[in-house]
């Protein structure tokens, strides 16, 4: 269940909301409290969680989801139950926010690593695999992101793939959603700690081949039927140029088929 945390006084529309699953309530109490002393209070954010800590237990995909459709804030940060805040706060990420406003206005999710492009990441934090860790001039446009703290702009309205469920892969789902949209990824300079480096269980690899299948199929060359024309889609340039080409024949051809219907037929 999704459960709110709200106080008298909290305004309708938050700055901030820290929406977080959490299925140990040690950790998400910790983790809140380091929030709430970084200056997350409540009289400008709210906190939303889904309790885990029971047998019947929602996943990161679905659970995310409804946060993120429920949040008032303007900004809504997901973030695991185990980070904690070390030195930034809300004024520093505020103002990474702005500065990251006044670079791409279309941005819409902000992190502490993700991967700029194949054997590069770009990262901003404290974890068991090092201390203060930067890698990369930031911010960094990135696409992907790591699940443990991503900043989503409310305004953007994203959502989590329906088809896909679990715990691993989601930050990269979302940006790729975003992608999709129109939208942008980013890691910026805003440090904290992170008390896990990472766990690859049992499920990741079945995990990796439904996101691979999904996406490939998601982002498949194909021609599309519409009402009025049919357009060729491709991510190659090549691919591109190739469907442009056949476009116009191949339509003329596709209304003769004797598979066609729906289009009306021109008097002489």
């Amino acid at each position: 269940m999704v459960e709110q945390h709200l106080v008298p006084g909290v305004p309708a529309d938050p700055r901030f909301t820290i929406a977080t699953l959490f299925n140990d309530r040690a950790h998400y109490a910790a983790m809140r409290a380091s929030f709430e002393a970084h200056g997350f209070d409540r009289a400008i954010c709210e906190f939303r969680h889904i309790d885990n800590t029971g047998p019947a237990q929602i996943c990161a995909y679905r659970g995310l989801d409804k946060l993120l459709a429920e949040a008032r804030g303007t900004y809504v940060i997901l973030c695991h139950q185990d980070v904690r805040l070390i030195g930034d706060g809300r004024r520093e990420l505020e103002q990474r926010l702005a500065e990251l406003e006044a670079l791409d206005p279309f941005w819409a999710l902000a992190g502490n690593a993700g991967g700029v492009a194949t054997g590069r990441l770009a990262l901003r934090l404290t974890d068991p695999h090092g201390a203060d860790r930067r890698v990369g001039a930031l911010p960094a446009r990135v696409m992907s992101l790591d699940e443990n703290f991503i900043v989503a702009k409310r305004s953007a309205r994203l959502g989590f793939s329906k088809d896909l469920s679990g715990f691993h892969f989601y930050g990269a789902d979302l940006c790729l959603v975003a992608d999709v949209l129109g939208y942008s990824a980013y890691v910026i300079d805003f440090h904290l700690e992170h008390l896990s480096g990472g766990m690859k269980d049992v499920s990741f690899a079945a995990m990796e081949t439904a996101f691979r299948d999904k996406w490939s199929k998601a982002l498949r060359p194909r021609w599309l039927q519409t009402t009025c024309a049919l357009v060729g889609l491709s991510g190659s340039l090549l691919g591109r140029k190739l469907g442009r080409i056949a476009e116009a024949p191949l339509a003329r051809l596709a209304k003769r088929l004797p598979s066609a219907s729906g289009w009306t037929r021109r008097s002489a």
